[in-house]
């Protein structure tokens, strides 16, 4: 029993001695510096299908993610998201471009509002700087993610087709640098840039991803002004020529085709205006100056095909009443539905 007492008394004791000799080889080890590694991914920025006015805005996700292996340690890191103009870009900005080489301005945010630009060292402005502070208790790491903002401005003339640009380790790059302190002693600071100063540090880490965006074929009609063939002499002895034209806007490259089709007072395919007395005047329409192809609606075949420029198109509609016919006096007129086909 003596025996047993003496030997609970001094635990006790040991178990002290043990605890403060952990505590020291955990000092130690947190004490000594090492290394902190930071690498950085993103998604892609997917616009989808660009506005036909004003802005389309997209945005995509990066994540850093640090590594410190050591035990009771923070590490202070200065980080730089370097984003430059992309495989599509030039000296006039970020572009996407489509099969054609057609161009697409956008641009990179660091804001939601889109008041300031992400640049990089190979773009103004300067790269975004993201200072963060963590500590590490048992080894392990620390992920913080930023949102990218992206904008496709409205912007005139644009091409139809599928863009992208792509921001490989040449345009997509992480710089970092790092001091580390025991949580002991804290008093840790940030070092002043993410290229120099601290303890250590990367660069040149990428985090490729890329941009694109879709200009879908799209057409708009304009203005179609009126036909008038003035007065007539009630016999009518010699064609009677005039013409009209209708206004269209397409994106570049998209192939359209405009159909008219015979109006309100057609017998068969003759196109007729009529007065209000019920009697009717034989007209027609033409895609051509000599007034041999007759303009209908079946596509491929009697309709006028063309290209969108991107700005208003203006084509012109050939009119003739043909001789000879003898009409009562009045007023006649008729009314066509003007198709665009893209």
């Amino acid at each position: 029993m003596n025996l047993l007492k003496r030997l609970w008394s001094k635990t006790p004791r040991l178990l002290v001695l043990g605890l403060i000799v952990l505590l020291s080889q955990l000092w130690l080890v947190s004490s000594a510096k090492a290394a902190t590694t930071c690498s950085a991914t993103a998604t892609n920025m997917a616009f989808g299908n660009v506005a036909s006015a004003g802005n389309t805005d997209s945005d995509a996700t990066i994540t850093v993610t640090c590594t410190t292996n050591a035990l009771f340690v923070a590490s202070y890191v200065s980080a730089c998201l370097d984003i430059g103009i992309g495989s599509g870009g030039s000296s006039a900005g970020r572009r996407m471009l489509n099969g054609y080489s057609d161009g697409l301005a956008f641009e990179f945010y660091e804001d939601g509002s889109r008041s300031r630009a992400w640049g990089g060292s190979a773009y103004m402005p300067p790269a975004y700087q993201a200072q963060f502070a963590y500590g590490v208790y048992f080894g392990g790491s620390y992920t913080r993610t930023f949102t990218l903002y992206g904008r496709i401005p409205a912007q005139s003339g644009l091409a139809s087709g599928n863009y992208q640009s792509t921001f490989s380790a040449g345009h997509a790059r992480l710089s970092y640098r790092y001091n580390e302190v025991s949580l002991f002693t804290g008093g840790g600071t940030y070092p002043a840039s993410c290229t120099a100063g601290g303890d250590g540090g990367g660069t040149s880490g990428s985090f490729p991803f890329t941009a694109t965006a879709n200009v879908p074929d799209r057409c708009e009609l304009g203005i179609a002004s009126d036909l008038d063939f003035g007065n007539v002499p009630g016999l009518i002895a010699s064609n009677r020529d005039q013409s009209s034209s209708i206004s269209l806007t397409c994106t570049r490259r998209t192939p359209w085709q405009l159909g008219l089709n015979d109006g309100l007072h057609a017998n068969g395919t003759q196109r007729r205006m009529r007065s209000g007395s019920g009697q009717f005047v034989r007209y027609e329409l033409y895609r051509n100056a000599a007034r041999s192809q007759r303009w209908g609606r079946t596509l491929n075949l009697d309709t006028e095909l063309g290209t969108g420029s991107g700005t208003a198109q203006s084509i012109t509609v050939y009119g003739r009443v043909p001789a000879p016919q003898s009409v009562p006096a009045g007023s006649y007129s008729d009314t066509i539905v003007v198709t665009v086909t893209y």
